[in-house]
């Protein structure tokens, strides 16, 4: 395999490692994980600036899913670690996802409408499948909600970096 590849690779393991520790072990285990990963991933993948993409989602996500929590989306378990209404570790999920954004997930912003409907059905099922293994509870509405914000931000993400690499958003 080529080191483009492995990188690629390393980029994917690293993030379902922050998930995965985010949502199993909680705050205190989730941000020392999503710290870990975060902090490598600026060491030996991020290019100039990518810290920058990292707080913007990192912001995105206070304002999305805390919006949501506070109409009552969410339902979780006492957490003393809490930005807000969203536990630390819910929040953490943001910015590793921006992880991927210039790394493996860099080819789908070529492709709009694989974006919208990639964003429209992962992103739902992320936080279906998360919740059910942190004990959230969901309110009914919520999954439609994460399926809007979510395909409308993979479709930004397209108009947005597709555009810089010279393809039509």
């Amino acid at each position: 395999m080529t080191h483009r590849v492995w990188r690629t690779l390393a980029n994917l393991a690293g993030f379902q490692l922050g998930w995965l520790a985010c949502v199993l072990g909680g705050s205190v285990i989730g941000a020392l994980a999503a710290g870990g990963v975060i902090l490598a991933h600026l060491r030996w993948q991020a290019g100039p600036g990518e810290w920058r993409w990292l707080a913007g989602f990192a912001g995105l996500g206070l304002v999305i899913d805390g919006g949501l929590a506070l109409a009552g989306g969410f339902h979780f378990a006492p957490d003393p670690l809490s930005l807000g209404p969203l536990p630390l570790w819910l929040w953490l999920l943001w910015p590793l996802f921006a992880t991927l954004i210039h790394h493996s997930l860099a080819w789908l912003w070529r492709y709009p409408w694989l974006a919208l409907a990639g964003g429209a059905t992962s992103g739902p099922l992320s936080y279906y499948a998360g919740a059910g293994l942190a004990g959230v509870t969901l309110a009914p509405w919520l999954l439609a909600a994460e399926a809007l914000c979510w395909a409308l931000m993979c479709r930004w993400l397209c108009h947005r970096l597709g555009r810089r690499r010279g393809h039509p958003a």
